[in-house]
């Protein structure tokens, strides 16, 4: 069994299950494995193995990169430090010592090789590591990047942590127990009756010709699209109820495992342009949005679906 996050008819959001088509040559299903254990994990020293990734390999480096210290992968906006790299290897360490027999999926480890993704289709629990989210901002000074970590298991997103150490803020959220942000509970509210929606969208260096096409179906009445900075950092705006909505049109999972549980878990929704929940094993129609409240995001994908 399969569970993604997504928006009930309700006006609420619920992590849903998503049962499993059997193959004809197994007419039986499968018996599920049991549920993850997760009672003997340290839940502090995983903020604190967060935190000290930063302190160590991020912080000591934050306006201090050289040239040598920064590659470009796929061309002059995708760029990597040595910061990256070297919080991601302390975090695979610290996280997998934690949860033993857990695997990690990060963000570099997948740009090395891609057959790390497979531990996302697997039955042993995954972190989901993107060690410093907004790597443009990080390498020209700006405080707006963040470290983001989550745990799941077959799928389903269990906890995440968002931090922006150069900011100061530490969110926190566990599937059914809320989210909160250094130590305060988040709930995100509704946008005000007949308020212009602030809405991050997929930066413009980052999409081609047909997303952008798509994308500017939000530029209309009621609605203020601009382009996102960092993804985990958007995800906390509207955790905070500081803005209303995204509408991002990639998904990898190291940028929106972790949001995606903190606004759920703040009381908002999300979904994607087929009205399913957003997969984050891959494989989604996009665009999808997070969004404040269910009302929000069916707004936004209305517009967006309306564009294909």
């Amino acid at each position: 069994m399969i569970e993604a996050l997504r928006t009930q008819d309700s006006g609420e959001t619920a992590i849903t299950p998503i049962a499993a088509t059997p193959s004809a040559a197994t007419p039986a299903p499968a018996q599920e494995s049991p549920a993850l254990d997760l009672s003997a994990l340290d839940w502090a020293a995983v903020e604190a193995a967060v935190r000290r990734a930063a302190a160590d390999e991020i912080m000591p480096r934050f306006r201090q990169l050289t040239a040598e210290d920064i590659v470009e992968k796929s061309g002059p906006h995708d760029l990597v430090t040595v910061a990256d790299r070297l919080a991601e290897e302390h975090l695979t360490a610290s996280l997998t010592a934690l949860l033993p027999g857990s695997r990690v999926v990060g963000e570099e480890a997948v740009h090395a090789d891609p057959g790390v993704l497979d531990a996302l289709h697997g039955d042993a629990p995954v972190w989901i590591v993107d060690p410093v989210d907004g790597t443009r901002q990080f390498v020209h000074g700006d405080p707006g990047f963040c470290t983001l970590v989550a745990l799941a298991h077959r799928g389903e997103v269990l906890a995440s942590w968002t931090y922006a150490p150069a900011l100061g803020l530490m969110a926190i959220a566990r599937r059914g127990a809320g989210a909160r942000l250094n130590g305060v509970p988040l709930q995100a509210g509704s946008p005000s009756s007949g308020a212009v929606l602030d809405v991050a969208t997929s930066h413009y260096d980052f999409t081609d010709d047909e997303q952008k096409r798509v994308l500017a179906t939000l530029e209309t009445g009621g609605i203020a699209p601009r382009p996102c900075g960092s993804a985990g950092l958007e995800y906390l705006h509207i955790a905070r109820g500081e803005i209303d909505a995204t509408a991002f049109s990639w998904e990898n999972a190291w940028d929106h495992a972790a949001g995606l549980l903190l606004v759920h878990e703040a009381g908002g929704a999300s979904g994607t342009v087929a009205g399913q929940p957003f997969r984050i094993e891959g494989g989604n129609a996009l665009p999808f949005t997070a969004a404040r409240d269910a009302e929000t995001a069916r707004r936004i994908l209305g517009l967006l679906a309306a564009a294909n």
